[in-house]
């Protein structure tokens, strides 16, 4: 597929912005969100200027970010598809419903960004749905755990919140999120557009198949279960030095992974459980169900 914006063009955008707008070059974020796995909001919320290339489309591109609380957000853009004529500019809360008439560029400008990553991101961010999430505490050390560079393909198997946050830690790589029931997967899908992450593959089991046509992940996080010996057999078929993290709140399961983890070829495995515990309204320490946590690599 032939690419929309070149080297050439993105440099022609960059002065046309740079002439009209007072910026500072420097500190420009680059995204086109016409190519694959491409994140604009977690983009946006961690970087002050950032310039957006995206095709004509896009419907409510600008209601999904004043979703995400991106409304004060300014956004300078023209109305055709060449960076020339007349600059345009409106906070985001003003253009929620226009979508993108023209491929182009726009800038948008976030006074508000942060440049750290969300790790252990409240509950309370998640679309409602049928899943029941893992504590944030929790999740901030399975994610601690993963180790998550910016290209990396993961396989989040079971882990919903999980898949959200990974997905923002690898913008440019891919998640493939594996939920066995119908409804976890609408959630998962529900997230991914809630938190605009285009880098999340959905499934609904593991093997050969369903994993055909996905690129092969060098991580996968599991949560225990069943079918957990024949998806890690799978799962290292195609990448014989996958690593691996696994959740469980079973002990017997967490006692009998090392011998598991194993037989399989995985070394270096590392049990260790986490205990979180909370102040209630009455003043009483509330402890929280304590998981294990089980890593190795093959």
């Amino acid at each position: 597929m032939e690419q929309l914006f070149n080297n050439n063009n993105i440099l022609d955008w960059l002065k046309y912005y740079s002439d009209n707008v007072n910026i500072d070059i420097q500190k420009v974020k680059i995204i086109d969100i016409t190519r694959k796995n491409k994140n604009l909001i977690p983009t946006v919320e961690s970087h002050k200027t950032v310039l957006v290339f995206t095709e004509a489309g896009h419907p409510d591109i600008f209601y999904k970010m004043w979703d995400a609380g991106l409304g004060e957000c300014e956004c300078w853009y023209n109305e055709g598809s060449d960076p020339s004529g007349r600059i345009l500019h409106k906070p985001v809360k003003e253009m929620i419903d226009r979508g993108i008439n023209a491929s182009a560029a726009m800038l948008i400008i976030n006074p508000d960004a942060r440049s750290t990553f969300k790790i252990g991101m409240d509950n309370a961010m998640f679309s409602r749905g049928s899943v029941h999430y893992v504590g944030s505490e929790i999740r901030a050390v399975i994610l601690s755990k993963m180790h998550l560079s910016q290209s990396d393909t993961v396989c989040v198997i079971g882990g919903a919140s999980i898949v959200v946050e990974s997905a923002m830690l690898s913008p440019e790589g891919t998640v493939i999120a594996v939920e066995y029931s119908e409804a976890d997967r609408h959630t998962v899908e529900e997230n991914a557009n809630k938190f605009g992450l285009r880098n999340v593959e959905i499934i609904d089991h593991v093997d050969e198949k369903t994993m055909k046509g996905h690129p092969v992940p060098s991580l996968t996080m599991m949560v225990a279960s069943a079918s957990m010996e024949q998806e890690i057999k799978c799962l290292l078929d195609l990448n014989p030095e996958m690593e691996f993290v696994i959740y469980t709140l079973d002990f017997k399961c967490a006692a009998s992974l090392p011998d598991i983890l194993e037989g399989f070829g995985i070394k270096d495995v590392e049990v260790l459980q986490i205990n979180v515990s909370k102040l209630n309204q009455k003043n009483n320490m509330v402890q929280e169900p304590a998981p294990w946590i089980i890593t190795g690599r093959a």
